[in-house]
């Protein structure tokens, strides 16, 4: 056989190699905001500021009570409660970080090169919740046991009341405190990507996790006691508690309605993506 009759063969050979290093798959989308997340100096700033705040105010909350310049201790029966005090401060860096990594694209717009480049839009959607989802949880849970155990020592170096992982329902906290910091998130991504406006976006996701459930709390008590518990904060409250308060869900009911609240939002997401223009 000829190299002409070759040639041809291995010019389709390498047209097909060259296609497929072209085609935009999955994994490759998902490497692309892999590479978004960690090169912005922002995101590391956050993520930074986030895991200090949860180690930071366990810290703190552990020191002030074991001082006995706090309040009663009869009022923090939990330790656990008291060393992870700082989710909830930890869970608002990580729902504005959420809110840059969808809604910052549309401000600069590089959502419109993102898009051009993968025209089925959804899994651009997508990467970044896995992307943002990985790394917030396995960073996450690092900084709650970190806070746990570092808040545990300090309590016990003041002959205070001490947990162990071992306990029932700690270790259930620990993990509960990684899920709700990274829930915030995936909620700040999924409404960043609704409005597309990082002030707005910003401002409606601060509002439903903080300012809410504090404002329910004004409502007559059987508005509370009805509204109440399904707020997003509180659901997630209740698999974060090591006790359950009278009132509040199991702990499986509140980590399905945080995950409803999560999966609503970002399938609007989704639909808006696809139905809109860049």
């Amino acid at each position: 056989m000829s190299t002409t009759d070759l040639a041809p063969q291995d010019t389709n050979r390498t047209e097909r190699r060259s296609a497929d290093r072209q085609r935009v798959t999955f994994p490759r989308v998902v490497h692309m905001e892999w590479i978004k997340l960690r090169s912005l100096r922002s995101t590391t700033l956050t993520l930074a500021i986030t895991v200090a705040l949860l180690i930071g105010f366990g810290l703190l909350f552990s020191s002030v009570v074991g001082s006995g310049e706090g309040p009663d201790q009869e009022d923090f029966s939990d330790p656990t409660s008291i060393t992870l005090g700082g989710v909830m401060l930890a869970a608002l860096a990580t729902a504005v970080l959420g809110v840059l990594m969808s809604a910052g694209e549309y401000a600069t717009g590089t959502i419109r090169a993102t898009l051009a480049a993968v025209p089925s839009r959804l899994p651009v959607l997508w990467g970044k919740v896995v992307v943002f989802a990985a790394v917030s949880f396995v960073l996450m849970f690092i900084a709650a046991l970190g806070a746990f155990l570092l808040g545990q020592s300090v309590l016990s170096s003041r002959d205070m009341d001490t947990a162990a992982l071992s306990d029932p329902g700690v270790f259930r906290a620990v993990i509960g405190a990684a899920v709700y910091l990274t829930g915030a998130g995936l909620i700040g991504l999924a409404v960043g990507a609704l409005l597309r406006n990082t002030a707005g976006a910003i401002t409606l996701v601060v509002g439903a996790l903080f300012v809410v459930p504090g404002l329910i709390q004004l409502l007559p008590s059987s508005w509370n006691d009805a509204i109440g518990p399904y707020l997003p904060s509180n659901a997630a409250n209740a698999f974060m508690a090591v006790q359950t308060e009278s009132g509040s869900l199991s702990s499986g009911s509140g980590l399905a309605v945080f995950a409803v609240y999560i999966v609503v939002l970002l399938a609007g997401a989704a639909v808006l993506l696809k139905r809109r223009d860049a």
